[in-house]
């Protein structure tokens, strides 16, 4: 089964939810900087979800370029992928409308823990469904940085009933964390002399 159509899917539906969330950015009635203070809030959730949708896109590239074949249990985990990065847009707005008040602070984590545990499963199904040792299998390891993305998510969601701030802390962490796309498989890659596309 040919890979090319579930990453273009993919990419479809990640434009899809980056255009969702910029459409609940509603422009102040005000014409002055001033009007522009209490869209602060929705701006900068804004952003922290943009960055984690231009993670997830860039690290699923990662993926599907060190791999040469998908099955029908990847196509299943990426769309367990997509349904909760779908939800992003949702917490978001509930987020960036109520600030820093506990349930939005929670649910957003608990959607970014659910998504990360999603990623961790593709990238499970997708060397599986490799013949033999994969590239993939090589680059990612036992997969730390994924598994301590998992627990800083676990650990901030809790954190939102006694200091929301801080579990923002925590998925902004996870989001600096994951920043640069997964050098590991770039670096499998080049030296197996398999790197372009």
């Amino acid at each position: 089964m040919s890979k090319g159509r579930m990453e273009a899917f993919s990419d479809g539906v990640l434009a899809v939810i980056i255009t969702i969330m910029v459409l609940e950015m509603k422009p102040p009635h005000g014409t002055n900087l001033a009007a522009l203070r209490p869209t602060a809030p929705v701006f900068l959730s804004y952003v922290l979800s943009f960055i984690y949708i231009g993670i997830y896109w860039s690290n699923h590239h990662h993926l599907l370029h060190a791999v040469e074949r998908v099955n029908g249990a990847t196509l299943w985990a990426n769309l367990h992928l997509l349904f909760w990065l779908s939800m992003v847009p949702f917490t978001t707005a509930w987020l960036g409308e109520n600030q820093l008040a506990t349930w939005p602070v929670a649910l957003y984590g608990i959607v970014l823990l659910l998504a990360g545990f999603a990623y961790y499963v593709l990238a499970k199904v997708l060397i599986n469904a490799q013949k033999g040792r994969s590239v993939l299998a090589k680059a990612i390891g036992h997969d730390r940085k994924t598994i301590l993305s998992l627990i800083i998510y676990a650990a901030s969601i809790p954190l939102a009933f006694l200091r929301p701030w801080i579990a923002c802390a925590g998925y902004v962490l996870v989001a600096i964390f994951w920043l640069i796309p997964d050098r590991r498989i770039e670096r499998i890659l080049a030296s197996s002399g398999e790197a372009g596309g």
